[in-house]
């Protein structure tokens, strides 16, 4: 039997200020009708901050959250961003020193896009695992669009936002199960050509719009029922049994797509924040979570899964429990 895990405590940075719709610029008239389409209002921006910033950002909050000392953490995993400000230098060790983490096992994981929190979190799930003397671990991602248009045709439009989580083996989120399948037949369906040109001119492009419309919409369909239908299965529930969907923050008809394919409500706390902040990358669905969680839409005891995805291919479930955190969950 696994061991247990817990987010003993979360913690969100997010930029004042934000960019509306009318002021993303060089789109071609499809993109911005489609752009118009999303459901976002306005999109976090500040281009003063980096990812680093962000997820330094986000990391103090939750380490002051916890009260928890630099001492305090035994491991730090960077969840990689998506264009690094420079290369051969370590990401991760630099966000090490930041937080003064000498003593911190430190990494970074990655590779799936938007769904990169989950490799995060198996990694963190083992390390508590294998080793009874460690305690905490940090995980902290800044998400940054990797080009300036922020504009993913015909996806979303990509906001800024820094997370950090304190994971450990008990905690008011807990973590119950975890599933995560991927296709590499999709490897590069979406890319930046960046060799030799300057950032202005990089553009995330999508290789073939058909298959991302339809024949990767339809294994996802037929993915996410899937892996629901295992998790259900392994923790002896019926979708029935849910409070609701956490899910990443795309648009509203991906919000649809992923709420029809599976049969349960989304949490009310997902659409309200896909308007106001836009796809915040692998850090909204845990954030449209522990929002319904503050607005009183979730109660100790109820049970959620938190839905990632990613067009590489990659997709996850995540079975969360709101609790008091006093007890240790065996999966």
């Amino acid at each position: 039997m696994a061991a247990p895990l817990a987010v003993l405590a979360a913690a969100w940075h997010l930029p004042e200020r934000s960019t509306p719709l009318s002021e993303i610029p060089a789109l071609t008239p499809q993109e911005r009708e489609t752009m118009n389409g999303l459901g976002i209002e306005r999109v976090l921006a500040d281009d003063a901050l980096g990812d680093h910033d962000l997820a330094a950002a986000a990391a103090r909050q939750v380490l002051a959250d916890a009260a928890l000392r630099p001492e305090d953490v035994d491991a730090l995993i960077l969840v990689e961003s998506r264009a690094p400000q420079d290369l051969l230098t370590s990401e991760a060790t630099r966000l090490q020193d930041a937080l003064g983490l000498q003593d911190a096992l430190t990494f970074s994981v990655g590779g799936l896009g938007c769904a990169s929190l989950t490799p995060a979190l198996l990694t963190a799930r083992g390390l508590l695992a294998a080793d009874p003397a460690l305690r905490h671990v940090l995980v902290a991602h800044g998400s940054k669009p990797a080009t300036p248009g922020r504009y993913r045709h015909p996806v979303t439009l990509n906001g800024d936002s820094g997370q950090a989580l304190v994971l450990a083996r008990t905690g008011p989120v807990r973590v119950l199960d975890l599933l995560q399948e991927t296709n590499g037949s999709y490897w590069d369906l979406f890319r930046v050509d960046f060799r030799d040109r300057p950032v202005a001119e990089w553009r995330e492009e999508c290789r073939d719009t058909a298959a991302y419309s339809f024949r990767l919409a339809v294994e996802s369909r037929n993915r996410l029922r899937g892996l629901l239908e295992r998790l259900m299965e392994r923790s002896g529930m019926r979708a029935g049994d849910l409070a609701g969907l956490a899910v990443q923050n795309l648009s509203a008809g991906g919000h649809a797509f992923v709420q029809d394919a599976l049969g349960v409500e989304l949490l009310p706390s997902c659409t309200e924040n896909l308007r106001r902040y836009g796809h915040l990358g692998s850090n909204d669905s845990l954030l449209n979570l522990y929002t319904a969680r503050e607005d009183k839409h979730l109660a100790d005891g109820d049970r959620v899964v938190v839905v990632s995805t990613s067009p590489v291919a990659a997709w996850s479930m995540l079975l969360a429990e709101i609790g008091d955190g006093q007890t240790a969950h065996l999966l």
